[in-house]
């Protein structure tokens, strides 16, 4: 049976380097509801005109319209073998209407966080650094470059620091995350669906542990 991964972990986390290396690797598409709604700009169906009424208006587009919107998306050819979900669920709602979704696209669901303490969480996003010109990336805490400020391969140039990367910032967003996707976490684990991996180590040790969970055929 393909799989519907849900993959979850606060900022930091390392989620976009792992939803990347299984769209990489399973050739999974990574399905974005921003992506989605982006896309519906422009697109001449009922549903789309829908949507743009309702965010012309300001509104918030309700989960029943949401998951439509998701419904229609993973019903492309591309998604037969699995998709991974990028922001959403964000809810128990949202989450119970994906459990009907699954059923009606015989997919099975998988929700994987991966796991990071919050004071290495924020050393992760306080300490990011990155070139302006190759784009390597560097962390003062882990990956510092050789001389201060200044990127290795690019010493006249100086690394970028992002403005909301500081403390204060880092710690509201975290907290924020916390109380928003707890429920969601208890939601997937009272039924049995929720898997932890550990974040704190190496990109290629924590995907392993995420690849043998998506194809495995057990729970």
């Amino acid at each position: 049976m393909s799989k519907i991964i849900v993959l979850m972990g606060a900022p930091g986390a390392g989620k976009g380097t792992q939803a990347r290396l299984l769209h990489g690797r399973l050739n999974l598409p990574q399905i974005s509801t921003g992506d989605m709604f982006r896309a519906l700009k422009d697109a001449q169906t009922p549903l789309a005109a829908e949507v743009r009424a309702l965010m012309e208006a300001g509104q918030l587009v309700p989960d029943d319209v949401t998951i439509r919107v998701v419904r229609e998306r993973t019903a492309r050819d591309d998604c037969r073998e699995g998709y991974i979900l990028d922001g959403y669920p964000r809810t128990p709602v949202q989450a119970a209407m994906l459990e009907t979704l699954a059923t009606e696209q015989d997919k099975k669901i998988q929700a994987i966080e991966i796991e990071v303490p919050r004071e290495l969480l924020a050393q992760r996003m306080v300490g990011r650094r990155n070139c302006p010109v190759c784009g390597e990336i560097y962390n003062l805490y882990f990956k510092p470059p050789k001389f201060d400020s200044v990127c290795d391969l690019h010493p006249e140039v100086q690394l970028n620091h992002r403005s909301d990367d500081n403390l204060d910032t880092v710690q509201a967003r975290l907290t924020t995350y916390e109380e928003q996707t707890r429920p969601l976490l208890d939601y997937y684990k009272a039924a049995n669906l929720l898997h932890v991996v550990d974040g704190t180590r190496e990109a290629e040790a924590i995907y392993k542990d995420i690849e043998e969970i998506v194809t495995s055929d057990g729970d």
